[in-house]
């Protein structure tokens, strides 16, 4: 069962091929400053809707994707090297964060 959900102003809209199994509290230096939580899925089985904006850090590996109109970060996606999936914001995804769902901190980088 799929399930969609939205930036705070509804200009981008995300639509997900399930619930995740589980989601990733990375602690990197940008993801917590973010305050995401992220729900990954194989690259292009999300849909993005609506413009976005983004954020390359330093590390040029991925994008990260924001509303231009309220800044909800709404996803990323790599930037040439292929990870194979893409996450997106659990945090916008309809009853996602609430529902119980197991939560996984990721270590940032080392140092």
């Amino acid at each position: 069962m799929s399930i969609g959900g939205s930036c705070h102003c509804g200009v981008v809209r995300i639509e997900a091929p399930r619930a995740p199994e589980w989601l990733a509290d990375c602690q990197c230096s940008v993801c917590r400053k973010l305050g995401v939580l992220w729900a990954y899925y194989p690259d292009g089985a999300a849909t993005i809707s609506g413009a976005t904006a983004t954020y390359i850090c330093n590390t040029r590996v991925i994008a990260f994707h924001r509303c231009p109109g309220c800044g909800c970060t709404t996803h990323w996606q790599t930037l040439g090297k292929d990870f194979g999936r893409m996450a997106v914001n659990a945090r916008l995804l309809d009853g996602v964060v609430a529902s119980g769902i197991e939560v996984r901190v990721l270590p940032g980088p080392a140092g």
